[in-house]
């Protein structure tokens, strides 16, 4: 939901902050007031394309922002784009230089405005006069018709998943076969050299520096060992001799005194600990021989270790995984026919289990298609217009058109006179038709998904709804039809409408006034939200212009309390 939509120095804007609320929230004002500006400024922020033109006379540059809620969707792209998402919330701003430049910030962090692209389609989808932003192309109709039937792609994209892995480990055992059999003689070298290396342990290379410190200073150690263990046994003031005659007298005086007893104890465990130290030295010393042999032995084999961790690896566990994907890979290679028959009958499998759950998609898509054309034909019916609909599935059964959500194009079509063919809906020429074709599908949408077709509930689509004058060309009857949709479509997701009708400004629940006013000989535009007795006057503003009437302010006050 759009929470907060800011401009600053941005055409004739000075400074306007919008708070939008749940449900329907509609953007009246005289013609010329610039409420399409702010709808251009939500474009920006979802990616649209940026113009010096949008900077304020004088001034060095516009900003333009934006709070909205973040959903789950969002939170990957920021993640997937490293942009940290800290909080509930997610802003977006954007800044354009009177010399055509700009920055973008997502959460206060410079961005790009491919990330705010991305976005948009989780955000919003906004219908203006000449373009629809986050265009409703076939992906985004695909979306609409498997929400409207209840339509679940799982299986198919179960299935998928795996003819694609197949498909891609076939591919790529198939191809650059030269390139493969050329480094196929490096892999048999590499896995070779590693393998008669015969390497058994991680840490051999730690070892063996561990023995060559000892063989390397065998003389040194021999000498210090015997020279602890004449200190400690040997010699006649030895640390043996002199704790023994020590515990003597202790023992005496404890025989005599008993506060000596657990001194005598001390000194009988500290001769013992002397004792296990002069046996552990002595062992020591008659293990340490000068063995040249070894020693050169060693140093052989650490250099050997040495060059593989320089060709393989920094550890001597790098060096074993290598050699073990060089010996896979070389099996790979050399085993490469039996695996392509293999493979290919695993894909030929694969793709039946596609077939079906694709097939069996294509039906579902195909009778919910049906239901969904002659209720959306209805619904757009009711909106002065005479059309004809059609919801259009066809299966592309090509592998080349496989995907995780089926081979199907679904594509929406739609004839708004009489005798004229059905053509897609983005040929559509006026804008305010395909604003009020897509009010009439998405209702028609969100009345089946709540339950209007007799089904389970399932949650709404998180996006913000915008419809940039959705009026033009009706009136009366067909004006309290759009507003009444509008009202129903607002119960599932939040809805801003800019409109220059009173009987779709009753619906609102949320009323903005977007008004032009001048201020120190500069003309800019306002925005404010009305309480319910400046809403009465707007709309009887929109009644009879800009002299109200009691006729008028009645007739208001009529409009709002029918559409409650």
């Amino acid at each position: 939901m759009l929470l907060e939509l800011r401009a600053e120095n941005y055409a004739v804007i000075d400074r306007a902050v919008a708070t939008f609320g749940l449900g329907l929230n509609l953007l009246t004002g005289e013609t010329g007031a610039g409420k399409s500006i702010l709808i251009d400024a939500l474009a920006l922020l979802l990616g649209g394309k940026a113009s010096a033109d949008f900077v304020r006379h004088g001034e060095e540059k516009a900003v333009v922002g934006c709070v909205f809620e973040l959903t789950t969707g969002a939170a990957a792209i920021l993640e997937t784009n490293g942009i940290d998402s800290e909080s509930d919330h997610l802003l977006l701003r954007r800044e354009i230089l009177a010399n055509g430049k700009g920055r973008v910030f997502i959460n206060n962090q410079p961005a790009t405005v491919g990330v705010l692209r991305q976005l948009a389609p989780e955000l919003a989808l906004v219908h203006s006069q000449g373009e629809t932003m986050g265009s409703f192309d076939q992906v985004q109709q695909r979306s609409l018709l498997d929400r409207f039937g209840a339509v679940s792609t799982e299986g198919v994209a179960e299935a998928f998943a795996v003819w694609k892995t197949t498909t891609d480990r076939l591919d790529e055992l198939q191809s650059a076969e030269q390139d493969r059999l050329r480094m196929a003689d490096l892999w048999r070298f590499q896995s070779k050299e590693i393998d008669q290396a015969g390497l058994n342990a991680d840490d051999e290379d730690a070892q063996l520096e561990a023995e060559k410190r000892v063989l390397g200073n065998a003389e040194k150690l021999y000498t210090a060992a015997m020279n602890a263990h004449e200190l400690l046994y040997e010699s006649e003031n030895s640390a043996e001799s002199a704790l023994g005659a020590a515990l003597k007298h202790v023992e005496e005086l404890a025989r005599y005194d008993a506060r000596f007893q657990e001194p005598a104890q001390q000194l009988a465990a500290a001769k013992a600990i002397v004792e296990d130290v002069d046996a552990e030295v002595r062992d020591f010393a008659d293990n340490v021989h000068a063995a040249p042999g070894r020693l050169e032995e060693i140093e052989d084999r650490l250099a050997a270790l040495d060059r593989l961790k320089r060709k393989y690896g920094q550890t001597l566990r790098e060096v074993i995984d290598f050699g073990a994907e060089a010996a896979r890979q070389l099996a790979e290679v050399e085993n490469r026919d039996a695996l392509l028959i293999e493979l290919k009958a695993k894909q030929d499998q694969d793709a039946v289990t596609y077939k079906a759950a694709a097939t069996t998609l294509t039906a579902s898509r195909t009778e919910a298609a049906k239901r969904l054309e002659k209720l959306a034909e209805a619904q757009i019916n009711d909106l002065a217009m005479s059309t004809r609909f059609h919801v259009r599935v066809t299966a592309v059964e090509s592998p080349e058109s496989w995907t995780s959500h089926g081979w199907d194009q679904v594509e929406c079509l739609i004839a708004t006179n009489a005798g004229e063919p059905l053509k897609p809906l983005h040929e559509i020429a006026s804008g305010g038709e395909m604003s009020r074709v897509m009010l009439a599908l998405k209702v028609t949408v969100e009345e089946a998904v709540s339950g209007g077709q007799g089904r389970k509930k399932k949650s709404v689509l998180p996006r913000t709804l915008v419809f940039d004058e959705i009026d033009i060309g009706i009136g009366g009857r067909a004006a309290e039809a759009v507003g009444r949709k509008l009202k129903t479509l607002s119960k599932g997701q939040q809805v801003l409408c800019i409109t220059h009708l009173p009987q779709i400004a009753a619906f609102g629940d949320q009323h903005f006034l977007i008004e032009k006013t001048e201020k120190r000989g500069r003309t800019q535009t306002e925005v404010r939200r009305m309480e319910d007795s400046e809403r009465t006057q707007e709309i009887a503003r929109m009644l009879s212009g800009a002299k109200l009437t009691e006729t008028s302010l009645k007739h208001a006050a009529h409009l709002l309390e029918s559409s409650r």
